[in-house]
């Protein structure tokens, strides 16, 4: 290749550098003093360039060429105060709840959000115009070269300055770098940390808003960038390293060079074969995040963390089911069972049972290693896919039966959780959540980019079951196996190894010191719920007689969340609810309304404020509330003694 088209790429990179940064800055900002995991980041992010977008329209038919950049200020402000107007009325309300309900009520956000953004803009993209000025090419080395990149080239640093020099420099920087360190004695100083955590809440948002603001001449609005764009922020965070905005360039910086080079280079040729680094743009920042986390599992500029600052309170002791949860379970599974005899009045409700199912033992195999094992996970889909794949692969391509190929599915996804899991079990917190989804997208590029074993971008079609599981039985077949797994998965969790695993989880140092291996437990509860997974996938694959790379996508992966933070973290059943109420309140919603995600999302958000421990811990909640008032209630006295 020659010298001045790398140069030129190399330079390209600078550009998108800038542009990371600015979305990622954000996040760090607010990650840094609120705690909180701000899911809908990349969503102020997509409001920036569409509001940039009709702020420049408006303003340029009155102000000139003048409007456009006035549109640039305008709209990043505008997002902003959005944002302090988002942490007012809802972050505020859900500051004392668990982490990871704080991530679904975020996650809700997005959901929300977008249809807004889709009733407001319409599902069309929307390309800006020009900047004024700045519109054409410099001749760089015999290349031409976007003027209008140079202009990004330079606002990622002068951002990285201000804000530096805010922090830095100002009394209000000083508080902001105090509540970082520890929010508790800034609270005991009188600081008033509600105020504190809304400005720093709407910075973040104008950042992430000036972001896409800045995209507006390069890049077309649309509905798909919140989702994309926080994937981004999220690597650039994590490899930076929490809460250092050098680190975030630094990363930012990396990331976008890497990409660049690989188009730059195109291809290589090694031992007689070509291999397209141009492929690798797909998924380049997350082979990068692996490997500083698996290096460095604080990051590039980061630094190790003892513990967390914010200790959630003790969990109380799992308990086997009484009989009364028992007798419920028996009668839900009779009335599962029974359901395919009422096709006649009910044609639907069968194939609803059976996505709902599949999407139980799903929830189940997370909540494994999230709820006993206490490993948070982003990336789960990926063993959901590779047993998915793995059925249809080794039916369609290696002609296996369909028995065969159905029993070794999920020693597939097995198989990928201890390769993956071997890294994974040695970081806690954001780090392990960020490594997984990192191995998911992975996966997920290698499926998408492998068309002549797995089909590509069209997947994998004819993936049936045998003749004998026609009509009914296949059902059957999905409710058997799908009541033995959780069945199955309760045993561990009540086995020494299920009690090893949550000592692990709870004092890792005190588990150690009476001889646990908690490495080597945590990674067999990954393997095992890699395996369940692996299961739900297959099951998947064969009621729908086809797959795409779509099951092991981010949204997968954050679809297993949700149900399984909707049903409660802390209870054996919530997966179970949290699966169900997900599934059918999904398939119900999507099928009365276009805007079934702002619908969905709302539902969400009623459902995190109101129950904050998730619907099973709401309902154990108030049986503990009814046990206490009953055992504070006198016992009534016979008559004659009342008398």
């Amino acid at each position: 290749m020659e010298f001045s088209a790398l140069l030129a790429q190399l330079l390209n990179g600078l550009a998108e550098a800038s542009s990371l940064f600015l979305v990622a800055a954000g996040l760090s900002l607010i990650f840094g003093v609120t705690r909180i995991v701000n899911f809908a980041h990349g969503s102020f992010y997509m409001l920036g360039l569409y509001v940039a977008y009709s702020t420049v329209e408006y303003l340029v038919g009155r102000l000139g060429p003048a409007g456009f950049w006035v549109g640039l200020v305008v709209a990043p402000v505008a997002v902003g105060a959005f944002g302090a107007l988002v942490e007012i009325v809802l972050l505020r309300r859900i500051y004392k709840a668990p982490e990871l309900f704080q991530l679904l009520g975020t996650f809700a956000l997005v959901l929300v959000i977008n249809d807004a953004t889709l009733y407001l803009w319409g599902p069309e993209e929307l390309l800006g115009r020009r900047a004024p000025g700045l519109a054409g090419s410099i001749s760089l080395l015999g290349r031409q070269f976007p003027t209008y990149n140079l202009f990004l080239m330079v606002i990622g640093p002068l951002v990285l300055g201000l804000v530096w020099l805010l922090l830095a420099r100002t009394r209000w920087g000083v508080l902001v770098r105090a509540a970082t360190e520890d929010r508790q004695m800034l609270g005991a100083l009188g600081v008033n940390q509600a105020w504190l955590f809304t400005a720093v809440f709407a910075l973040g948002a104008l950042l992430a808003g000036l972001g896409g603001a800045v995209q507006l001449p390069r890049e077309p609005a649309n509905l798909a960038l919140d989702l994309r764009s926080i994937g981004d922020a999220f690597v650039v965070v994590v490899v930076g390293g929490m809460g250092s905005l050098p680190g975030a360039y630094l990363a930012a910086l990396l990331i976008a060079e890497i990409k660049a080079l690989c188009v730059g280079i195109g291809s290589v040729h090694v031992l007689g074969l070509d291999f397209s680094l141009s492929k690798l743009t797909l998924v380049v920042e997350f082979l990068v995040m692996a490997v500083v986390l698996v290096v460095r599992p604080w990051g590039l500029l980061g630094k190790p963390q003892a513990g967390s600052r914010n200790s959630a309170p003790a969990e109380a002791p799992l308990r086997p089911a009484g009989n009364g949860l028992r007798w419920v379970a028996l009668v839900v599974f009779v009335a599962l069972a029974a359901l395919p005899l009422l096709q006649t009045w009910l044609p639907y409700a069968s194939v609803l049972a059976q996505d709902v199912l599949v999407s139980v033992l799903f929830a189940v195999s997370l909540h494994f290693i999230m709820g006993p094992g206490g490993l948070h996970s982003f990336g789960h889909a990926a063993y959901f896919g590779l047993g998915a794949y793995g059925a249809g692969i080794l039916l369609k391509v290696l002609t296996l039966p369909m028995p065969l190929a159905f029993t070794f599915a999920p020693l597939v996804a097995g198989l990928g959780a201890l390769l993956f899991g071997w890294f994974c079990v040695r970081l806690s917190g954001v780090y392990l959540a960020m490594l997984t989804l990192a191995f998911s997208q992975i996966v997920w590029s290698v499926v998408f980019q492998w068309e002549a074993v797995t089909g590509g971008s069209n997947g994998l079609t004819g993936v049936w079951p045998a003749a004998w599981l026609g009509d009914t039985a296949y059902y059957y077949l999905t409710l058997v196996l799908v009541a033995a797994s959780v069945l199955l998965v309760r045993r561990i969790v009540f086995s020494p190894f299920g009690y090893a695993l949550r000592a692990a989880r709870d004092s890792a140092l005190r588990a150690d010191a009476i001889g646990i291996d908690v490495m080597r437990v945590r990674w067999a509860a990954f393997v095992v719920a890699g395996l369940f997974a692996g299961l739900a996938g297959a099951l998947f694959v064969f009621s729908k007689g086809g797959v795409s790379p779509d099951v092991m996508a981010v949204g997968k992966s954050v679809d297993g969340l949700v149900m399984v933070l909707l049903g409660g973290i802390q209870q054996l059943v919530g997966p179970l609810l949290g699966a169900s109420v997900f599934s059918v309140l999904q398939d119900s919603i999507m099928r009365a309304t276009d805007y079934w995600r702002a619908v969905f999302g709302g539902v969400i958000l009623l459902l995190v404020l109101v129950f904050p421990h998730g619907i099973a811990g709401f309902f154990q909640g108030l049986g503990n509330a009814w046990a206490r008032l009953a055992a504070r209630k006198p016992a009534l006295l016979p008559r004659e003694k009342r008398a």
